[in-house]
């Protein structure tokens, strides 16, 4: 938290303008790391997408890398064209860069691919992308996707597949009765978290759920806020992220320039869409998808990217 807090502080008083020099070899960088990754990377948790770095041995995500340094790269190519006519052959890099990252980190990790794509195309919508291209990207990430599927390639493919199946057939009322009940788990307790903090909650420290769900402190936080500070904790906690994304929007109006608004825009979308996703997992409004909740899951190298695109966000406003 420390380290997120300096790095916070250290990205606000950077020019924003200064990350879009740099954002083509973060992009490049990124790339390069997904791969490795995929192929010589360091396993937690059954998901091979974390890197070690040498001498201090911290692990973190390329993906956390390469979804600043996209954002970024796309919000400063967009905000070149704001004033003139889009071209197909200038279009082709940027939507190029989009589906290449993407489909680098989807070897190892869907969920963050789709939702760095769903970013990224809100970016495009907002930077006024014509929308015949904003259907070629959409086409491109939907032809890509399917050959990962269909051929097996990736780590996490057959995981989030079977993911996506558990839940729809919950949601259509086909699960079988003899279906492997340890693809439930996880969520069944989720539930009883809920259920037992009701209004007022637990209680700080009080939760009885932690003690059975495995990702308590990341990927199902939210169930166990629920369980200690009650409904009112819950909606308490959703205010602010939606309070973030207000903040992070007036940005937009505050930056006077396509590139600042661009930027703060896309790594807000990033953040408070990720938060949503998160809470729709951990009350079952979508399938489990191993997304921590920004700033409140335990985390290490991901608290400090959190920390450099809020300071970055900062570095927009001020």
């Amino acid at each position: 938290v420390f380290a997120s807090l300096i790095t916070m502080w250290l990205c606000h008083r950077i020019d924003y303008h200064k990350f879009a020099t740099y954002s083509n070899v973060g992009v490049v960088l990124s790339i390069v790391l997904l791969i490795y990754a995929y192929k010589f990377g360091v396993s937690i948790n059954d998901a091979r997408r974390w890197v070690r770095l040498p001498l201090i041995g911290m692990t973190f995500m390329p993906s956390d890398v390469a979804k600043l340094s996209l954002i970024t790269n796309v919000a400063a190519m967009l905000a070149v064209k704001q004033k003139v006519q889009y071209t197909f052959w200038e279009l082709v890099p940027m939507i190029g860069k989009i589906i290449l990252v993407c489909t680098c980190i989807a070897l190892t990790n869907v969920s963050t691919a789709v939702l760095l794509f769903l970013t990224c195309f809100l970016l495009m919508f907002f930077g006024r992308v014509p929308t015949p291209y904003l259907g070629m990207s959409i086409a491109g990430i939907f032809i890509l996707g399917t050959l990962l599927v269909m051929t097996g390639t990736g780590s996490r493919i057959e995981t989030a597949r079977n993911r996506i199946a558990n839940f729809w057939d919950g949601v259509t009322g086909n699960k079988k009765k003899d279906a492997d009940k340890d693809a439930d788990y996880q969520i069944e307790r989720s539930f009883y978290a809920i259920a037992n903090g009701d209004f007022i909650g637990r209680g700080p420290g009080r939760s009885q759920q932690r003690y059975f769900l495995s990702q308590a402190d990341s990927d199902f936080v939210y169930s166990i806020v629920i369980e200690e500070w009650g409904m009112f904790g819950g909606v308490f906690v959703l205010v602010l992220y939606l309070w973030f994304l207000y903040r992070g929007m007036k940005a937009v109006d505050s930056s006077g320039r396509a590139f600042g608004g661009l930027l703060s825009a896309g790594l807000t979308f990033s953040l408070v869409i990720q938060a949503m996703v998160n809470m729709g997992v951990a009350t079952g409004l979508g399938p489990v998808t191993g997304q921590p909740l920004p700033l409140l899951s335990w985390g290490g190298s991901s608290l400090i990217f959190t920390g450099i695109s809020v300071g970055i966000i900062l570095s927009v406003l001020s």
